[in-house]
């Protein structure tokens, strides 16, 4: 007891320690995640930027596997930032007054997810939120701007919508007498656009700045569900976690209006900015997620303000059983079959905010299962291949997750290195293969010889856990392309 009573003294240490420990447990369930596989590849084939995300993810993806090659070890970065974000937030609600902030981060949905998975989305979270605090602790110390400046560029290293979020903030502070913070020296001491550009250019980097705002645009116009604003607002509550809603909610409010954070209604109004963006660009709930754990530090305070202690104690227990709840539904908790068991008892039916058809799963546990058995199946047609076939055969995947699969999971079979056209793949070419041989997952005979000359089907794969589109897939045995590979390769090119 003597040894739990210093941890109960300070909750950031206690709630960051607790939820280190959960991510510890549960990160290894499952499998693989689609975009980690992808950024495996991305970062054994490293530069400075690639199609879809600047270069830390895919580094850390790289750096993650070779140091652990198990899943449990490679996702120890998101941990950690998952552990870190809980932490800070329950250290931010007590430099604003008090408060168990780490709670209701705990409950939050997407935060949680976020520490399961090595994605760009893993980091922004405990940088946007470092970057919040760094401002606020400017009113005492300029310093603090230059400390805002440097997270930003890491941040913005890993994924480019901090950049949204520095716009926000620079609303937030123009619109209130905080606006004094940007008339000193310190905040423009930076910029984050600066450490992308460090050392030597991007390989085809022209081609890379190029294919970033199509890839946006494809996205908003094609892939993305737009929403109304009463409706994503929705969305927003459900993304984050329905417990958790009443804190953030509150200190929207309480950033807004209470007059004991009036030096911080800055960040209502950037919150605000940030959501009509999103909205307007028909961007996905979770896009501003790393707004999310500073509303709820100060919601914990101001709840903590205006509660009775027995409502303290009310919410706080409302929060942790609301945690319990949904945590199978963001982390890789209960054994798969439970889980489906388990989602068909809530009435909770698998959705999206993509015009994608979903299976029994949603997206984000879909896209963790079958890709090991791809591999094999890919591995397994090469190698019965003839040996003058297997010299010129390769695999082409539909997507990059196809690609990045047996990439990462075909070195048994010693595969070479798979093509496709899908994101940063059609930036590396069709590596010197000319369409002779080529294995293919998907399609239909008729439509694949419209391109070759021969067709075959040489394995199946079944995959009802994964997304539709990745089950009940012949793999072709494809000879003869009609058209050189290099030649037809510009017109196999898509972003979605």
């Amino acid at each position: 007891m003597s040894r739990v009573r210093p941890l109960l003294s300070h909750p950031a240490l206690a709630l960051g320690l607790a939820t280190l420990a959960l991510h510890l447990w549960v990160n290894g369930g499952y499998g693989y995640f689609r975009d980690e596989l992808y950024y495996i590849v991305c970062g054994r084939d490293l530069a400075w930027g690639y199609v879809d995300q600047p270069p830390l993810t895919p580094l850390l993806a790289w750096a993650s596997d070779a140091a652990f090659p198990f899943l449990r070890g490679f996702r120890l970065v998101p941990t950690l930032a998952a552990a870190a974000t809980v932490a800070r937030a329950t250290e931010a609600a007590r430099l604003m007054g008090g408060g168990l902030a780490g709670l209701a981060v705990l409950a939050g949905g997407a935060l949680q997810l976020f520490g399961v998975l090595l994605i760009t989305d893993t980091l922004q979270p405990p940088a946007w939120l470092a970057i919040a605090m760094c401002i606020i602790k400017a009113e005492q110390s300029p310093r603090w701007l230059l400390a805002a400046g440097a997270i930003a560029g890491l941040a913005f290293l890993a994924k480019y919508t901090v950049v949204f979020y520095l716009a926000s903030v620079a609303l937030g502070l123009l619109a209130t007498p905080q606006r004094r913070l940007l008339a000193r020296w310190q905040p423009w001491g930076g910029d984050p656009d600066r450490a992308r550009h460090r050392g030597p250019e991007p390989r085809l980097a022209g081609r890379e700045r190029m294919a970033v705002p199509g890839a946006w645009a494809e996205l908003a116009a094609h892939k993305n569900i737009p929403l109304s604003p009463v409706a994503f607002i929705g969305q927003e509550m459900l993304t984050f976690g329905p417990a958790s809603a009443p804190i953030w909610v509150a200190g929207l409010v309480a950033f807004a209006f209470w007059p004991r954070f009036a030096h911080l209604r800055w960040v209502a109004i950037s919150w605000a900015s940030l959501i009509a963006a999103t909205i307007a660009a028909h961007g996905k709930p979770y896009y501003p997620a790393g707004a999310y754990p500073l509303l709820m530090a100060g919601g914990a305070v101001a709840l903590e303000a205006w509660l009775p202690r027995f409502g303290q104690a009310a919410l706080a227990a409302f929060v942790l059983a609301g945690a319990a709840l949904t945590a199978p539904l963001v982390m890789p908790v209960l054994p798969i079959e439970t889980f489906i068991a388990y989602q068909r008892w809530l009435g909770l039916q698998p959705s999206t905010g993509e015009r994608i058809k979903l299976g029994v799963l949603p997206q984000y546990f879909a896209d963790m299962f079958g890709w090991p058995e791809l591999a094999g199946a890919v591995g397994a047609a090469y190698q019965a291949l003839p040996p003058q076939d297997r010299e010129r055969a390769v695999f082409f995947g539909r997507n990059y997750g196809e690609a990045a699969a047996v990439d990462v999971f075909g070195e048994p079979f010693r595969l070479p290195p798979a093509i496709s056209a899908h994101e940063s793949y059609f930036l590396w070419g069709p590596r010197g293969h000319d369409g002779s041989v080529m294995l293919i997952l998907g399609g239909t005979r008729d439509g694949l010889l419209k391109r070759f000359r021969s067709v075959e089907p040489v394995g199946r794969l079944d995959n009802p856990l994964g997304m539709p589109e990745e089950s009940a897939n012949t793999l072709w045995l494809c000879r003869d392309s009609l058209e050189p590979l290099e030649q037809a390769w510009p017109s196999l090119r898509h972003f979605d």
